[in-house]
C-alpha cells in the first residue's frame, strides 16, 4: 500500500487507520514506540476513549489542503 498522507506522525494528532484490523477507525494518535525489528507501533484513542494498537504503516495523517 502506497497511500501517504502530507501530514506528520506526532503525539496527539488525528489519524486515519487505511490497513490492518482496524481499517477504517479513527482517532488520536499516542504513545508511539519503535520494536527491536524497526516496526514502528502506535496505539490509537478513538473519541469514546477506546484504544487499539496499531502498526504506523497502517495510518495516515491527514494534511491541510
Amino acid at each position: 500500500m502506497t497511500t501517504q498522507g502530507s501530514g506528520k506522525l506526532v503525539d496527539g494528532a488525528q489519524c486515519n487507520v487505511v490497513g490492518g484490523t482496524h481499517a477504517g477507525k479513527s482517532g488520536a494518535v499516542t504513545d508511539i514506540k519503535t520494536s527491536k525489528t524497526g516496526h514502528v507501533t502506535i496505539t490509537v484513542v478513538q473519541k469514546d476513549g477506546t484504544r487499539f494498537k496499531t502498526l504506523a504503516r497502517n495510518v495516515v495523517v491527514p494534511g491541510k489542503a
